[in-house]
């Protein structure tokens, strides 16, 4: 179910939380949505499930608005608050089965839905504790289990590996990444790393606004401007190779990093690859090129450019 956000705006008082944003999710496309703390995704993501209403624009799920089709489209989106809420007195399988009813799962099927959500969150060794004698990390798996108990064609979800350790953070990774192939899923985190191991495309909101949409490859690109190469020659002296090196046509910037090692930055002129050139520099003049690698940017140089202010 394609998911479209239009216009999307929420106030409390004189401060907007989420200021007039527009975005839309495909079916099949799981969505980063990156900001730091007090940005406005949890309160974006709210109103998509509409747990909170919104103060203007609308969500479209399936080409029906939330606000019209409440009770009708929540049936459809799983949802895993920041704040994970759980009946801590229950055992997690009676709780499961409670998420199942409410869930409005046929009670036929509500045992094969636990026996896999036991499954795919890693929990039959603690199935029959009660989620109080729970570590944080499987109270997480809980949360997630209940988000996805019934099937949902939507799953929205708001930090979900918080208090996971690395293994069952790689796990929950794969479990999102198989469930994007054929859902629609919005997965807000600050983990750098897993957005890009986990997301086909990122959103970054700051103050309320988007300030940066599209894939992590993307936002490299367009961040960075131009290439950057780190280089390394042998056979020649160095202030040699770094004045050859600002010659080329194709270099705007040249900066020796190392010159013990014959170690260099170079930064191309925009739009232009300086890798033949250099190649071909070092042929000539008898060098040995013994690296050439190109510089990234990384999302986190990214994000914190965008969102410090």
């Amino acid at each position: 179910m394609d998911i479209v956000i239009k216009n999307l705006t929420k106030t409390y008082g004189v401060q907007k939380a989420v200021d007039n944003i527009s975005f839309e999710v495909k079916t099949g496309e799981i969505l980063g949505f990156l900001g730091p703390n007090g940005a406005g995704k949890t309160t974006t993501m709210k109103m998509i499930t509409n747990y909170i209403k919104m103060s203007d624009g609308d969500v479209t799920i399936d080409g029906k608005s939330v606000q019209e089709n409440a009770d009708e489209l929540k049936k459809y989106i799983g949802y895993l608050p920041e704040h994970n809420p759980l009946y801590l007195d229950m055992p997690v399988i009676d709780y499961l089965d409670f998420c199942a009813a409410l869930q409005g799962v046929h009670k036929s099927n509500i045992p094969n839905r636990i026996k896999e959500m036991v499954r795919l969150c890693g929990l039959n060794a603690e199935k029959h504790k009660k989620i109080g004698e729970l570590s944080k990390g499987y109270r997480q798996r809980v949360g997630i289990a209940q988000a996805m108990i019934h099937d949902p064609q939507i799953l929205i979800l708001d930090e979900p590996t918080t208090g996971l350790d690395p293994n069952q953070i790689v796990e929950i990774r794969e479990l999102i990444k198989k469930l994007g192939r054929e859902k629609t899923v919005i997965l807000s985190t600050h983990i750098l790393p897993e957005v890009e191991a986990t997301c086909d495309r990122i959103l970054i909101i700051n103050n309320g606004v988007i300030v940066a949409d599209g894939t992590s490859q993307t936002l490299r690109k367009q961040a960075q401007g131009s290439e950057v190469l780190r280089v390394r020659i042998e056979d020649g002296e160095t202030n040699d190779i770094f004045e050859q090196l600002q010659q080329l046509y194709c270099t705007e910037v040249v900066d020796i990093l190392d010159r013990e090692k014959n170690l260099f930055e170079i930064q191309s002129v925009k739009e232009i690859s300086s890798t033949r050139s250099v190649f071909k520099l070092c042929v000539d003049k008898g060098w040995s090129l013994t690296e050439m690698t190109p510089m990234e940017t990384k999302l986190e140089d990214i994000f914190r450019d965008l969102t410090l202010n």
